[in-house]
């Protein structure tokens, strides 16, 4: 299957991810947003829709995304998936309106993961890895993985003339 940014060996597993909105007890936030959940089957229902209500929390399906696994990134996948603890990484970001996020990535990539917790602005979730993404994973890695050896590029020599000193009025130029 291919898509508008991918090439036609990229996978895409269509997931939907649940979300928890707690109010929170300081003073620079009115909640607190926690994923607890990524599911393969959910109804078609719009994002945000409100699963659970309760005093202290309200429990969202945040909404359907596609998580798309590319060729070119099978030694982060790997990495993931050979780890004690596999993962799956979702972002939500701040969006207008109620409730006042928006799912913006699903992710099986450490290292875009890590994009993400870099930046700082985003809620990032880290849930274990599901049993319905962890077979599709594997076999695409299995699949498409090439190791690829690293090369060191080698540094120009730097011209000992180019960093003498100059004197003021001295321009060849």
């Amino acid at each position: 299957m291919s898509d508008a940014f991918g090439t036609p060996d990229t996978l895409r597993i269509g997931l939907a991810v649940v979300a928890e909105r707690r109010p929170a007890t300081s003073p620079w936030a009115d909640w607190v947003w926690r994923v607890v959940d990524v599911i393969e089957h959910a109804p078609d229902t719009p994002p945000w829709t409100v699963l659970r209500q309760e005093p202290s929390r309200t429990l969202f399906l945040a909404g359907h995304a596609v998580l798309s696994l590319h060729p070119t990134d099978t030694d982060n996948y790997r990495q993931n998936l050979h780890s004690d603890d596999p993962r799956v990484w979702v972002v939500l970001r701040d969006a207008p309106g109620e409730p006042g996020m928006a799912l913006h990535l699903v992710t099986l990539d450490p290292g875009e993961a890590h994009l993400y917790a870099d930046v700082g602005n985003d809620t990032l979730e880290s849930l274990p890895l599901p049993a319905f993404l962890m077979g599709p994973a594997q076999r695409f890695v299995a699949t498409h993985h090439k190791e690829r050896s690293f090369h060191k590029r080698r540094r120009d020599r730097a011209d000992p003339e180019a960093l003498a000193r100059r004197r003021p009025g001295d321009d060849d130029a």
